[in-house]
């Protein structure tokens, strides 16, 4: 141990660690070329053992500017990790920090190592290099040419697929319904939305910058099996303006349900306005942890609405409607386009897996069970995918394990039962019905909060219970046929059950019936009976 004088001037014990320039950042005429000094008036000894002595060049819009300090090379610093330390000279280095690009140098083998900088030379262009770039210079104009062209054609296509999915659209609104609107036709089909989420982020990949996305995470908002989801904000790089999201963050153990989710996400073909919009995902190594980040939905999950809502007729037809067309987006195996698409099945559906968003609209989330249903899956790969979702929402063939692994179409029937669960969860709770109860999940006290398999095989298999669908509700002509639509998607016979693509056509079809009956009521009521008495319809 050293001994030195302190301030009072007697002799104090105090352990010399490594001696180092200590400035605030400062401004200096050090361009960032050759060698410099810092002229950094402060030594100091640093407080650990383990310090080293660091500095740090920037460059500024209109100056430079030097930083001097001691840090502990395990820690980042400035988001940036110090690996050349084990040295007497400070060799600067660029670096990508949190703040923008700056040069770094660390050294420990001298005492005010970081005092005298160097930075790298500078290589005079060789002729091979010049002869190179008058090629390059010469091919610029042919480059450009090239750039406009794609960029002309690129134009073209997504103008022209606009334009098909406008006609699409209105087609679909011109369409006629067939038997009073309640039958469903093979070739129903959903519009895909153009639009975005209220996120301007469009990353739907990897984040595969050097550096984690700047993000504050602000309130835990939901906890699952796997994961747990927050709300967070994303700083904008260009002000202090941020971006409100929900981060998905799983742990380390958890990475398989993550790159299942991911990999879902990251299909461009899943984009739709009823399905959860992906920006992007991250490998946090630091934290040990994997991040999804989506667009955040204020509402919460639609069993959270419920809970604290009753709603409206109007208010279920939309939410109803919209649910069956994110289902059917998910499950078909084309775009409007026409062009093909690979169908997902979801396996976990349920309303605490269901957003809200702020038009009252459904939108789909959570698809660590989710199953792409690729034509080169074979028979053994989806046996090997196991029974998975959650007990009460699961199909009897789901129950029994005895899915139909010939025909991928068994794996859609399977949400379909789950959808009609969800559907009468939203219509329990619609004022319509007459007298409305609390909110109580599907099967309600019937079955313990979480139940297992095998308690809901003897609710299900064995008693071939559903949740009860009581005689006031189908007062209401719209509730009538949306509990009608209920009944034949819970069906035990997975073959007799609706596709997702007419319980929405079915849905969006009531309107326009009830109000060809509204309008013949109305008639009937301007034609007085005998009597001085006339009609009045009812509903």
């Amino acid at each position: 141990m050293d001994i030195f004088m302190s301030s009072t001037g007697m002799p104090a014990l105090y352990p010399l660690h490594l001696l180092c320039k200590f400035c605030d950042v400062e401004p200096t005429s050090c361009s960032g070329t050759g060698t410099c000094m810092t002229n950094c008036s402060i030594t100091s000894i640093c407080s650990l053992q383990t310090e080293v002595c660091v500095s740090i060049w920037r460059k500024n819009e209109s100056s430079y500017s030097i930083e001097t300090l001691c840090h502990d090379p395990a820690k980042p610093l400035y988001g940036v990790m110090l690996d050349d330390y084990n040295s007497s000279t400070c060799d600067m280095e660029e670096k990508n920090t949190t703040s923008g690009m700056a040069y770094f140098c660390s050294c420990s083998q001298e005492e005010e190592c970081n005092e005298k900088l160097h930075f790298p030379p500078i290589a005079d262009p060789t002729p091979d290099r010049q002869f190179l770039s008058v090629i390059l210079v010469s091919l610029l104009p042919l480059l450009l040419v090239g750039i406009v062209i794609v960029g002309m054609f690129y134009w073209y296509r997504v103008s022209r697929q606009r334009m098909l999915n406008q006609e699409w659209e209105s087609s679909i609104k011109k369409r006629k319904p067939k038997n009073g609107g309640l039958d469903c036709s093979e070739s129903c089909a959903i519009m895909m939305d153009n639009g975005s989420d209220s996120s301007s982020t469009h990353a739907n990949n990897l984040n595969h910058n050097t550096e984690p996305l700047p993000i504050d995470l602000d309130l835990l908002v939901g906890k699952g099996r796997f994961a747990q989801v927050y709300k967070a904000k994303l700083k904008q790089t260009t002000s202090d303006q941020f971006e409100t999201v929900a981060v998905k963050i799983f742990p380390y153990e958890e990475y398989a349900s993550w790159k299942n989710e991911k990999d879902i996400f990251s299909d461009t073909d899943l984009r739709h306005e009823n399905i959860l919009h992906f920006l992007t995902a991250e490998e946090r190594k630091v934290e040990r942890q994997y991040w999804l980040i989506t667009a955040f939905h204020p509402r919460g999950n639609l069993q959270e609405h419920l809970t604290r809502h009753m709603i409206s007729w109007d208010e279920l037809r939309v939410l109803g409607s919209s649910l069956a067309r994110g289902v059917a987006h998910l499950h078909s195996d084309h775009l409007p386009c026409g062009r093909p698409k690979v169908p997902i099945v979801h396996r976990d559906l349920k309303s605490s897996n269901i957003l809200v968003r702020n038009d009252l609209t459904c939108c789909l989330c959570d698809f660590g069970l989710g199953l792409r249903l690729d034509s080169s899956l074979s028979v053994d790969d989806l046996a090997n995918s196991g029974q998975v979702g959650t007990a009460r929402y699961m199909a009897p063939e789901v129950l029994e394990a005895r899915l139909n692994l010939e025909n991928i179409e068994s794996f859609k029937q399977t949400d379909i039962y789950s959808m009609a669960l969800v559907l009468w969860e939203m219509t329990s709770r619609c004022e319509a019905i007459g007298e409305v109860k609390d909110y109580e999940p599907a099967y309600g006290s019937k079955v313990r909060e979480h139940p297992c398999v095998e308690s809901m095989k003897d609710n299900v298999l064995r008693d071939r219970g559903r949740p009860e669908i009581p005689d006031s509700w189908l007062r209401h002509q719209g509730v009538a046929v949306i509990c009608a639509t209920i009944k034949e998607c819970w069906d035990h016979d997975p073959e007799a059950r609706l596709t997702a693509h007419c319980v929405a056509e079915r849905i969006s079809d009531i309107e326009d019936e009830m109000e060809k009956l509204s309008s013949r009521s109305s008639s009937a009521e301007k034609i007085p009976e005998e009597g001085g008495s006339f009609t009045k319809g009812t509903y």
